[in-house]
Protein backbone atom coordinates (compact mmCIF):
# COMPACT_ATOMS: atom_id res chain seq x y z
CA UNK A 1 0.00 0.00 0.00
CA UNK A 2 1.31 3.42 -0.90
CA UNK A 3 1.89 5.83 1.96
CA UNK A 4 1.75 9.57 1.55
CA UNK A 5 5.45 9.86 2.44
CA UNK A 6 6.41 7.34 -0.24
CA UNK A 7 4.29 9.12 -2.86
CA UNK A 8 5.72 12.55 -2.08
CA UNK A 9 9.24 11.16 -2.23
CA UNK A 10 8.64 9.69 -5.67
CA UNK A 11 6.80 12.82 -6.73
CA UNK A 12 9.75 15.02 -5.86
CA UNK A 13 11.95 12.91 -8.09
CA UNK A 14 9.48 13.45 -10.93
CA UNK A 15 9.56 17.22 -10.49
CA UNK A 16 6.28 17.41 -8.59
CA UNK A 17 6.74 20.02 -5.89
CA UNK A 18 4.91 19.61 -2.63
CA UNK A 19 2.74 22.55 -1.78
CA UNK A 20 3.79 24.32 1.39
CA UNK A 21 1.12 25.91 3.54
CA UNK A 22 0.64 29.50 2.38
CA UNK A 23 0.70 32.38 4.86
CA UNK A 24 -3.09 32.72 5.03
CA UNK A 25 -3.43 30.80 8.30
CA UNK A 26 -0.43 32.57 9.82
CA UNK A 27 -2.03 35.91 9.00
CA UNK A 28 -5.26 34.65 10.52
CA UNK A 29 -3.48 33.64 13.72
CA UNK A 30 -1.72 37.01 13.95
CA UNK A 31 -4.98 38.86 13.37
CA UNK A 32 -6.92 36.87 15.97
CA UNK A 33 -4.15 37.35 18.54
CA UNK A 34 -4.60 41.09 18.13
CA UNK A 35 -8.27 40.92 19.15
CA UNK A 36 -8.04 38.12 21.70
CA UNK A 37 -10.32 38.74 24.67
CA UNK A 38 -12.32 41.50 22.99
CA UNK A 39 -16.12 41.19 22.70
CA UNK A 40 -17.27 39.77 19.37
CA UNK A 41 -19.42 42.84 18.72
CA UNK A 42 -16.40 45.10 19.08
CA UNK A 43 -14.27 42.95 16.79
CA UNK A 44 -17.07 43.04 14.19
CA UNK A 45 -16.30 46.75 13.65
CA UNK A 46 -12.50 46.40 13.47
CA UNK A 47 -11.81 46.99 9.77
CA UNK A 48 -8.06 46.32 10.08
CA UNK A 49 -8.81 42.88 11.48
CA UNK A 50 -11.35 42.03 8.78
CA UNK A 51 -9.09 43.30 6.00
CA UNK A 52 -6.58 40.65 7.04
CA UNK A 53 -9.35 38.04 7.00
CA UNK A 54 -10.46 39.10 3.51
CA UNK A 55 -6.99 38.35 2.13
CA UNK A 56 -7.54 34.63 2.77
CA UNK A 57 -10.04 34.50 -0.10
CA UNK A 58 -9.62 34.33 -3.87
CA UNK A 59 -12.34 36.67 -5.11
CA UNK A 60 -12.67 39.10 -8.01
CA UNK A 61 -12.68 42.55 -6.42
CA UNK A 62 -14.20 44.07 -9.54
CA UNK A 63 -17.46 42.28 -8.68
CA UNK A 64 -19.54 42.82 -5.54
CA UNK A 65 -21.02 39.40 -4.87
CA UNK A 66 -24.00 39.62 -2.54
CA UNK A 67 -25.24 36.11 -3.31
CA UNK A 68 -22.97 34.22 -0.95
CA UNK A 69 -25.88 32.06 0.18
CA UNK A 70 -25.68 29.64 -2.73
CA UNK A 71 -21.94 29.03 -2.73
CA UNK A 72 -19.35 30.71 -0.53
CA UNK A 73 -16.17 32.31 -1.88
CA UNK A 74 -13.17 30.02 -1.85
CA UNK A 75 -10.34 30.06 0.66
CA UNK A 76 -6.81 29.84 -0.69
CA UNK A 77 -5.87 27.15 1.82
CA UNK A 78 -8.84 25.05 0.70
CA UNK A 79 -7.92 25.39 -2.97
CA UNK A 80 -4.33 24.43 -2.21
CA UNK A 81 -5.46 21.41 -0.19
CA UNK A 82 -7.73 20.29 -3.02
CA UNK A 83 -4.85 20.38 -5.49
CA UNK A 84 -2.47 18.68 -3.08
CA UNK A 85 -4.83 15.84 -2.21
CA UNK A 86 -5.97 15.35 -5.78
CA UNK A 87 -2.39 15.10 -7.07
CA UNK A 88 -1.69 12.48 -4.43
CA UNK A 89 -4.79 10.42 -5.21
CA UNK A 90 -4.62 10.85 -8.99
CA UNK A 91 -1.15 9.33 -9.18
CA UNK A 92 -1.91 6.27 -7.08
CA UNK A 93 -5.67 5.93 -7.46
CA UNK A 94 -7.33 3.17 -5.47
CA UNK A 95 -4.15 2.53 -3.49
CA UNK A 96 -4.58 5.82 -1.60
CA UNK A 97 -7.98 4.78 -0.25
CA UNK A 98 -6.72 3.46 3.06
CA UNK A 99 -4.78 6.66 3.74
CA UNK A 100 -7.66 8.95 2.87
CA UNK A 101 -10.14 6.83 4.79
CA UNK A 102 -8.21 7.62 7.97
CA UNK A 103 -8.21 11.32 7.08
CA UNK A 104 -11.96 11.23 6.54
CA UNK A 105 -12.43 9.76 9.99
CA UNK A 106 -10.60 12.75 11.46
CA UNK A 107 -12.87 15.06 9.46
CA UNK A 108 -15.89 13.20 10.86
CA UNK A 109 -14.67 13.73 14.43
CA UNK A 110 -14.08 17.42 13.85
CA UNK A 111 -17.48 17.93 12.24
CA UNK A 112 -19.13 16.18 15.16
CA UNK A 113 -17.34 18.44 17.65
CA UNK A 114 -18.72 21.51 15.87
CA UNK A 115 -22.21 20.04 15.48
CA UNK A 116 -22.43 19.01 19.12
CA UNK A 117 -22.85 15.25 18.69
CA UNK A 118 -20.95 11.96 18.59
CA UNK A 119 -18.81 11.22 15.52
CA UNK A 120 -20.75 7.98 14.97
CA UNK A 121 -23.82 10.13 14.31
CA UNK A 122 -22.30 12.13 11.42
CA UNK A 123 -22.39 10.99 7.79
CA UNK A 124 -20.24 12.93 5.32
CA UNK A 125 -22.23 13.39 2.14
CA UNK A 126 -21.85 15.01 -1.28
CA UNK A 127 -23.99 18.05 -0.42
CA UNK A 128 -26.79 19.29 1.78
CA UNK A 129 -29.35 18.09 -0.76
CA UNK A 130 -28.08 14.52 -0.54
CA UNK A 131 -28.07 14.77 3.25
CA UNK A 132 -31.68 15.86 3.27
CA UNK A 133 -32.82 13.26 0.78
CA UNK A 134 -31.27 10.49 2.87
CA UNK A 135 -33.53 11.57 5.73
CA UNK A 136 -36.59 12.35 3.61
CA UNK A 137 -36.46 9.20 1.49
CA UNK A 138 -35.10 6.87 4.18
CA UNK A 139 -37.74 7.13 6.91
CA UNK A 140 -40.19 4.22 6.89
CA UNK A 141 -43.73 5.50 6.27
CA UNK A 142 -46.98 3.75 5.41
CA UNK A 143 -49.87 4.94 3.20
CA UNK A 144 -51.82 7.52 5.17
CA UNK A 145 -48.89 8.53 7.41
CA UNK A 146 -48.57 12.31 7.53
CA UNK A 147 -45.61 14.67 7.15
CA UNK A 148 -45.82 18.32 8.20
CA UNK A 149 -43.59 20.95 6.60
CA UNK A 150 -43.98 24.55 5.34
CA UNK A 151 -44.35 26.32 2.02
CA UNK A 152 -41.09 28.20 2.71
CA UNK A 153 -38.95 25.08 2.99
CA UNK A 154 -36.39 24.05 0.39
CA UNK A 155 -37.99 23.10 -2.98
CA UNK A 156 -35.83 19.99 -3.45
CA UNK A 157 -37.11 18.49 -0.22
CA UNK A 158 -40.69 19.55 -0.87
CA UNK A 159 -40.44 17.75 -4.22
CA UNK A 160 -38.98 14.69 -2.52
CA UNK A 161 -41.90 14.53 -0.10
CA UNK A 162 -44.33 15.06 -2.98
CA UNK A 163 -42.78 12.13 -4.82
CA UNK A 164 -43.29 9.94 -1.77
CA UNK A 165 -46.88 11.15 -1.65
CA UNK A 166 -47.47 10.18 -5.29
CA UNK A 167 -45.57 6.92 -5.09
CA UNK A 168 -46.37 5.62 -1.61
CA UNK A 169 -49.59 7.31 -0.61
CA UNK A 170 -48.28 9.27 2.36
CA UNK A 171 -50.04 12.55 3.19
CA UNK A 172 -48.02 15.76 2.92
CA UNK A 173 -49.34 18.69 4.94
CA UNK A 174 -47.65 21.88 3.72
CA UNK A 175 -48.30 24.69 6.19
CA UNK A 176 -48.88 28.08 4.56
CA UNK A 177 -46.78 30.57 6.47
CA UNK A 178 -47.58 34.28 6.20
CA UNK A 179 -45.24 36.59 4.31
CA UNK A 180 -42.00 36.74 6.25
CA UNK A 181 -40.74 37.69 8.70
CA UNK A 182 -42.91 35.20 10.58
CA UNK A 183 -43.12 35.69 14.36
CA UNK A 184 -41.77 32.57 16.06
CA UNK A 185 -44.98 32.07 18.04
CA UNK A 186 -47.00 32.16 14.80
CA UNK A 187 -44.56 29.71 13.19
CA UNK A 188 -44.88 27.32 16.12
CA UNK A 189 -48.67 27.56 16.32
CA UNK A 190 -49.14 26.89 12.60
CA UNK A 191 -46.94 23.78 12.68
CA UNK A 192 -48.62 22.45 15.81
CA UNK A 193 -52.03 23.20 14.34
CA UNK A 194 -51.27 20.99 11.33
CA UNK A 195 -50.30 17.97 13.44
CA UNK A 196 -52.81 15.12 13.74
CA UNK A 197 -52.65 11.64 15.35
CA UNK A 198 -51.34 10.40 11.98
CA UNK A 199 -48.35 12.77 11.89
CA UNK A 200 -45.07 10.85 11.77
CA UNK A 201 -42.56 13.54 10.67
CA UNK A 202 -42.10 17.30 11.09
CA UNK A 203 -39.58 18.91 8.73
CA UNK A 204 -38.54 22.57 8.97
CA UNK A 205 -35.59 24.81 8.10
CA UNK A 206 -33.29 26.10 10.80
CA UNK A 207 -32.93 29.19 8.56
CA UNK A 208 -34.71 29.30 5.21
CA UNK A 209 -32.87 29.88 1.94
CA UNK A 210 -35.48 32.47 0.96
CA UNK A 211 -35.08 35.01 3.76
CA UNK A 212 -33.06 33.47 6.58
CA UNK A 213 -36.32 32.96 8.49
CA UNK A 214 -35.57 31.03 11.67
CA UNK A 215 -37.81 28.36 13.17
CA UNK A 216 -38.44 27.76 16.89
CA UNK A 217 -36.34 24.60 16.73
CA UNK A 218 -36.14 23.68 20.40
CA UNK A 219 -39.86 24.22 21.02
CA UNK A 220 -40.80 22.13 18.00
CA UNK A 221 -38.31 19.42 18.98
CA UNK A 222 -39.85 19.15 22.44
CA UNK A 223 -43.35 19.02 20.93
CA UNK A 224 -42.35 16.32 18.42
CA UNK A 225 -40.47 14.21 20.95
CA UNK A 226 -43.39 14.20 23.37
CA UNK A 227 -45.58 12.73 20.62
CA UNK A 228 -43.11 10.27 19.11
CA UNK A 229 -42.83 12.32 15.89
CA UNK A 230 -39.53 12.28 14.02
CA UNK A 231 -38.06 15.76 13.60
CA UNK A 232 -35.89 16.85 10.65
CA UNK A 233 -34.07 20.20 10.69
CA UNK A 234 -32.65 21.57 7.44
CA UNK A 235 -29.57 23.39 8.68
CA UNK A 236 -27.94 24.14 5.32
CA UNK A 237 -27.77 27.82 6.33
CA UNK A 238 -27.25 27.18 10.02
CA UNK A 239 -23.96 25.33 10.31
CA UNK A 240 -21.04 27.77 10.63
CA UNK A 241 -23.22 30.84 10.12
CA UNK A 242 -24.37 30.67 13.74
CA UNK A 243 -23.33 28.38 16.60
CA UNK A 244 -25.30 25.13 16.59
CA UNK A 245 -25.65 22.23 18.99
CA UNK A 246 -27.79 19.38 17.69
CA UNK A 247 -27.73 17.78 21.13
CA UNK A 248 -29.29 20.90 22.58
CA UNK A 249 -31.71 21.16 19.65
CA UNK A 250 -32.77 17.56 20.38
CA UNK A 251 -33.72 16.87 16.76
CA UNK A 252 -33.55 13.46 15.09
CA UNK A 253 -31.84 14.63 11.91
CA UNK A 254 -29.85 17.77 11.07
CA UNK A 255 -28.95 18.55 7.45
CA UNK A 256 -25.65 20.35 6.91
CA UNK A 257 -24.11 21.95 3.84
CA UNK A 258 -20.35 22.43 3.92
CA UNK A 259 -19.77 24.52 0.80
CA UNK A 260 -21.87 27.33 2.27
CA UNK A 261 -20.86 28.87 5.59
CA UNK A 262 -18.13 26.36 6.36
CA UNK A 263 -16.48 27.29 3.03
CA UNK A 264 -15.36 23.74 2.27
CA UNK A 265 -15.03 22.65 -1.39
CA UNK A 266 -18.26 22.15 -3.36
CA UNK A 267 -19.53 18.60 -3.18
CA UNK A 268 -19.61 18.31 0.61
CA UNK A 269 -22.32 18.09 3.22
CA UNK A 270 -23.14 16.15 6.36
CA UNK A 271 -26.13 14.53 7.98
CA UNK A 272 -26.56 14.13 11.70
CA UNK A 273 -28.66 11.11 12.57
CA UNK A 274 -29.58 10.45 16.18
CA UNK A 275 -27.91 7.17 17.17
CA UNK A 276 -31.23 5.46 17.88
CA UNK A 277 -32.48 6.32 14.35
CA UNK A 278 -29.54 4.98 12.31
CA UNK A 279 -30.69 1.36 12.12
CA UNK A 280 -34.19 2.21 10.85
CA UNK A 281 -33.12 4.88 8.31
CA UNK A 282 -32.59 3.49 4.79
CA UNK A 283 -29.61 4.77 2.77
CA UNK A 284 -30.12 6.13 -0.75
CA UNK A 285 -27.63 3.57 -2.07
CA UNK A 286 -28.38 0.08 -0.70
CA UNK A 287 -25.89 -1.10 1.90
CA UNK A 288 -24.99 -4.53 3.24
CA UNK A 289 -27.04 -5.71 6.22
CA UNK A 290 -23.86 -5.74 8.32
CA UNK A 291 -23.85 -1.92 8.13
CA UNK A 292 -27.35 -1.54 9.54
CA UNK A 293 -26.16 0.35 12.62
CA UNK A 294 -23.20 2.09 10.97
CA UNK A 295 -23.45 5.78 10.04
CA UNK A 296 -21.11 5.06 7.10
CA UNK A 297 -23.84 3.14 5.28
CA UNK A 298 -25.09 6.55 4.07
CA UNK A 299 -21.74 7.37 2.43
CA UNK A 300 -21.19 4.47 0.01
CA UNK A 301 -22.19 6.04 -3.31
CA UNK A 302 -19.53 4.53 -5.58
CA UNK A 303 -16.20 5.86 -6.78
CA UNK A 304 -15.48 9.48 -5.95
CA UNK A 305 -12.43 11.60 -5.25
CA UNK A 306 -11.39 11.92 -1.63
CA UNK A 307 -9.68 15.23 -2.36
CA UNK A 308 -12.62 17.49 -1.69
CA UNK A 309 -13.70 15.49 1.35
CA UNK A 310 -10.41 15.64 3.24
CA UNK A 311 -10.00 19.32 2.29
CA UNK A 312 -12.92 20.00 4.63
CA UNK A 313 -10.27 20.02 7.35
CA UNK A 314 -8.71 23.23 6.03
CA UNK A 315 -12.07 24.99 6.06
CA UNK A 316 -12.73 23.82 9.61
CA UNK A 317 -9.32 25.04 10.74
CA UNK A 318 -9.95 28.47 9.23
CA UNK A 319 -13.32 28.76 10.96
CA UNK A 320 -11.85 27.57 14.25
CA UNK A 321 -9.14 30.22 14.03
CA UNK A 322 -11.64 32.92 13.18
CA UNK A 323 -14.15 31.88 15.84
CA UNK A 324 -17.86 31.34 15.23
CA UNK A 325 -18.91 34.11 17.63
CA UNK A 326 -16.70 36.66 15.86
CA UNK A 327 -17.85 35.44 12.47
CA UNK A 328 -21.56 35.64 13.34
CA UNK A 329 -21.13 39.10 14.83
CA UNK A 330 -19.37 40.36 11.69
CA UNK A 331 -22.03 38.88 9.41
CA UNK A 332 -24.76 40.60 11.42
CA UNK A 333 -22.80 43.85 11.33
CA UNK A 334 -22.49 43.73 7.53
CA UNK A 335 -26.21 42.90 7.21
CA UNK A 336 -27.16 45.79 9.50
CA UNK A 337 -24.83 48.13 7.62
CA UNK A 338 -26.83 47.94 4.38
CA UNK A 339 -30.23 47.09 5.87
CA UNK A 340 -30.32 50.12 8.17
CA UNK A 341 -29.68 52.41 5.20
CA UNK A 342 -32.24 50.89 2.84
CA UNK A 343 -35.04 50.28 5.34
CA UNK A 344 -35.54 54.04 5.65
CA UNK A 345 -36.75 54.23 2.06
CA UNK A 346 -40.58 54.24 1.83
CA UNK A 347 -40.65 51.80 -1.12
CA UNK A 348 -38.50 49.16 0.62
CA UNK A 349 -40.12 46.32 2.54
CA UNK A 350 -38.10 43.77 4.46
CA UNK A 351 -39.06 40.11 4.45
CA UNK A 352 -36.46 39.19 7.08
CA UNK A 353 -36.26 39.91 10.77
CA UNK A 354 -33.50 42.33 11.70
CA UNK A 355 -33.62 41.16 15.31
CA UNK A 356 -30.14 39.73 16.09
CA UNK A 357 -31.79 36.92 18.04
CA UNK A 358 -33.72 35.80 14.95
CA UNK A 359 -31.30 36.48 12.10
CA UNK A 360 -27.69 36.63 11.05
CA UNK A 361 -26.22 37.35 7.59
CA UNK A 362 -29.25 36.81 5.34
CA UNK A 363 -31.87 39.47 4.68
CA UNK A 364 -34.40 39.76 1.87
CA UNK A 365 -36.21 42.92 0.82
CA UNK A 366 -38.64 43.95 -1.88
CA UNK A 367 -39.30 47.26 -3.62
CA UNK A 368 -42.87 48.38 -4.17
CA UNK A 369 -43.66 48.67 -7.87
CA UNK A 370 -40.27 47.40 -9.04
CA UNK A 371 -39.53 44.93 -11.79
CA UNK A 372 -37.18 42.87 -9.65
CA UNK A 373 -35.91 40.65 -12.47
CA UNK A 374 -35.02 43.68 -14.59
CA UNK A 375 -33.43 45.47 -11.66
CA UNK A 376 -31.27 42.45 -10.78
CA UNK A 377 -29.96 42.45 -14.35
CA UNK A 378 -29.28 46.19 -14.17
CA UNK A 379 -27.32 45.74 -10.94
CA UNK A 380 -25.16 43.12 -12.64
CA UNK A 381 -24.74 44.69 -16.08
CA UNK A 382 -24.27 48.33 -15.07
CA UNK A 383 -22.83 48.08 -11.57
CA UNK A 384 -21.18 44.62 -11.28
CA UNK A 385 -23.33 43.75 -8.27
CA UNK A 386 -24.69 40.21 -7.89
CA UNK A 387 -27.92 39.73 -5.95
CA UNK A 388 -30.27 36.76 -5.74
CA UNK A 389 -33.77 37.38 -7.09
CA UNK A 390 -36.17 35.45 -4.86
CA UNK A 391 -39.80 34.73 -5.70
CA UNK A 392 -42.44 33.10 -3.56
CA UNK A 393 -46.20 32.92 -3.38
CA UNK A 394 -46.24 35.62 -0.69
CA UNK A 395 -43.40 37.92 -1.75
CA UNK A 396 -40.75 38.87 -4.30
CA UNK A 397 -37.44 40.59 -3.70
CA UNK A 398 -33.68 40.39 -3.42
CA UNK A 399 -31.85 38.12 -1.00
CA UNK A 400 -28.66 39.83 0.14
CA UNK A 401 -26.00 37.58 1.66
CA UNK A 402 -22.61 39.11 2.53
CA UNK A 403 -19.56 37.18 3.65
CA UNK A 404 -16.56 37.91 5.86
CA UNK A 405 -14.52 38.22 2.65
CA UNK A 406 -16.28 41.53 1.94
CA UNK A 407 -15.25 45.06 2.89
CA UNK A 408 -17.42 47.90 4.14
CA UNK A 409 -16.58 49.79 0.96
CA UNK A 410 -18.27 47.04 -1.07
CA UNK A 411 -21.34 47.11 1.19
CA UNK A 412 -21.55 50.89 1.00
CA UNK A 413 -21.16 50.82 -2.79
CA UNK A 414 -24.21 48.56 -3.00
CA UNK A 415 -26.18 50.99 -0.84
CA UNK A 416 -25.07 53.98 -2.92
CA UNK A 417 -26.22 52.27 -6.12
CA UNK A 418 -29.54 51.18 -4.64
CA UNK A 419 -30.32 54.65 -3.31
CA UNK A 420 -29.74 56.11 -6.78
CA UNK A 421 -31.95 53.46 -8.37
CA UNK A 422 -34.71 54.13 -5.86
CA UNK A 423 -34.97 57.78 -6.85
CA UNK A 424 -38.04 58.81 -8.87
CA UNK A 425 -37.63 58.04 -12.56
CA UNK A 426 -34.82 55.52 -12.06
CA UNK A 427 -35.02 51.92 -13.30
CA UNK A 428 -36.35 50.63 -9.98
Amino acid sequence: MWSRRRFLGVGAGMGIATVMQPDALERLRAATRSVEGLPAGQVARDEDFWFEISQAFTVDRNIVNLNNGTLQPSLRVVQDAMRRHYEFSANAGFHTTAYFSKECEMVRKRLASHAGCECEEVAITRCGSESGEIAVMGIDLKPGDEVVTTDQDYPRFLNSWKQRQRREGIVLRIVDLPAPPVPLDVFYDRIVGAVTPKTRVIHVCHMTHLTGQMAPIKRLAAFAKARGIQFIVDGAHGFMQVPIDVGDFDCDYYIGSLHKWCMAPPGNGFLYVRQSRIASLWPLTPADESQKNDIRKFEDVGTRTFANRVAIAEALTFNEGLGIERKSARLRYLKERWANRLKAHPRVRFFSSLDPAESCAIATFGIDGANHAKLAQTLLDDHAIIVSHMTHRTFEGFRIVPNVSMTLREIDYFCDVMEKLLKPGAVA
